[in-house]
Order: C-alpha cells, then sequence, then structure tokens
C-alpha cells in the first residue's frame, strides 16, 4: 500500500535512497497530480468537515529530503533557476483543461488542477495544494502548500492562501466551493471557509484574531483542538474593535479584527458573479 511505503520511508531514512525509492516518491507524486491523494479531505464527523491526512505530508517533504538542488533555468544567465530535483514545475498540455496565461506564473509538480482552473499572470501554486473545477486563481496571488481549494473559486489578485507542512497533524487553509477571496486578503493558519463565503477586500483571518459575527450576534475562535471556521455563506470584511481598558482605551486605539456584516444573497450574487467571458 502507498501510504505505508511512504511511511516507512519517511519514518527510516536510509544511508542513499535508491531507483525503487524514487520510484516510490514518482508514484506519489502522480497521485497527487490526479488528486487522489489529499493533504486533507472531506469528513462529515470533524466538526470542521475535514481531516488531515498526515502521511501525505510525509510524503511531500521527503520529496524535500531526497531531491538535490539542480539547474532549472530555461536561460542560466538571464533567467536563472534553482530548485530540488524532485520538485519541476507541472507538466501541463492543451489538453489538461486548465488555462496558464502567460506571463510568468509557476505551479510545482504534486498540484491537482481541475478543469477549467484559470491561472492569470503571475502567481504560484506550491506543491500539495489541490484546486477544484472552475476556479480562477487570479494575478499575484499565492496559493500555499497543501492548501485546498473548492470548484468555482476565485481568489483575487494579490490575495493569499496559507500553506502549511510541518507539523504532519497540522490541516492546511481549507476553501470549499464557491468561495470569493477578495483582492489583497489573506487566509493563514489552518483556517476553514465554508462554501459560498465572500472574504471582502483586504480581510485577513488567521488562529489569533476572532471574527465577529454582526447578524447572529456570536463571536467565531480557533481554539487548540479545532480551527477557525467561517460559516457558510458568510460576508466577511476588514472592521476594527475599540480597546477598551488601559492606554489603549485612553489614546483611542483600536485593533483589527474581521466582522461578518450579512450572510449571502440574490444581491451579492450579481455583484460578484465570474463573467464566463473570462473563462
Amino acid at each position: 500500500m502507498l501510504q505505508n511505503k511512504i511511511e516507512a520511508l519517511f519514518d527510516e531514512k536510509p544511508g542513499s535512497y535508491t531507483e525503487e525509492h524514487f520510484r516510490l516518491f514518482q508514484n506519489f507524486k502522480n497521485e497527487l497530480n490526479a488528486g487522489t491523494a489529499r493533504a486533507a479531505e472531506p469528513d462529515a464527523a470533524s466538526k470542521s468537515g475535514w481531516r488531515v491526512n498526515g502521511w501525505v505530508k510525509k510524503g511531500i517533504l521527503l520529496g524535500f529530503r531526497m531531491g538535490t538542488v539542480v539547474d532549472m533555468s530555461l536561460d542560466t544567465s538571464r533567467l536563472p533557476f534553482f530548485d530540488k530535483a524532485t520538485y519541476p514545475v507541472k507538466r501541463l498540455d492543451a489538453n489538461s483543461g486548465v488555462r496558464v496565461v502567460p506571463g510568468g506564473s509557476s505551479i510545482r509538480d504534486g498540484v491537482f488542477l481541475g478543469k477549467g482552473v484559470t491561472c492569470m499572470p503571475p502567481m504560484y501554486i506550491n506543491v500539495g495544494a489541490y484546486v477544484g473545477d472552475g476556479t480562477m486563481v487570479d494575478s499575484h496571488a499565492l496559493v500555499g502548500s497543501c492548501a485546498q481549494i473548492g470548484a468555482r473559486c476565485h481568489i483575487s489578485a494579490a490575495s493569499q492562501i496559507g500553506g502549511v507542512l510541518e507539523p504532519v497533524g497540522a490541516l492546511p487553509v481549507i476553501i470549499e466551493e464557491d468561495v470569493l477571496i477578495g483582492g489583497n486578503c489573506g487566509v493563514y493558519e489552518g483556517t476553514v471557509v465554508k462554501r459560498r463565503a465572500v472574504l471582502g477586500t483586504g480581510t485577513i483571518i488567521n488562529r489569533s484574531t476572532p471574527v465577529y459575527d454582526l447578524v447572529r450576534e456570536l463571536i467565531y475562535t480557533a481554539t487548540d483542538d479545532e480551527p477557525l471556521v467561517i460559516p457558510e455563506d458568510a460576508v466577511v470584511v476588514a472592521g476594527s474593535r475599540a480597546v477598551t481598558r488601559g492606554k489603549g482605551k485612553e489614546w483611542g486605539i483600536s485593533l483589527y479584527t474581521p466582522i461578518i456584516v450579512k450572510y449571502r444573497d440574490s444581491k451579492t450574487d450579481a455583484k460578484i458573479q465570474l463573467e464566463d467571458l473570462l473563462r
């Protein structure tokens, strides 16, 4: 079984790696590319709706351990690139069903890209990421290692979807289906953004910052055992809350906080719909 072999090779480092080891790693990478091995996957039994596959993260880390740095330059004098031989750029062709618009984007091998994904330049998708059908990754956007992006999402310009490799048991960032991540947003530290949510321009979400829901009058936070979860259909914007004690209160200081100001409706859908012509 692939999982058992990957875990054994990760846990018991050999004196040197053989051709058989590299074939094993290539088989593992083939599974990543096909989307049949994922760093995290849906799990209805989990409070967040997701579970981590630690063995997949071990396999990705194994590739860094096995690889040696090689020259990947198209032109060493003008456009030099040096990286681990185990992680070249992802191979795509016209039959892949993916649009990679010219202009300097990069996708590492070991990434799953669904049919109809659009990559606007320059953007970057790191190893272990999963990007569902019909999603657009816009200019200057980053999809971090092991991040899971659902179908029909829009990761807008200059947004960052954080990833995580270590520790292997940590949940990566999860963006479910039909989510809009606005320009210059950042989603980090294993946050789960549930389906059809909208993050307004410049919204930053991580484990440390509570999210205030003005509609349901709730405060969402991460715990030691569970990630921060943004509810389905939530519309989140960047806001602030006043410091209520000490010098912060005296000086009139406010702290940044994400705020849910509404839940998605037909007006929201009309404002954020991507034109089919762009795809």
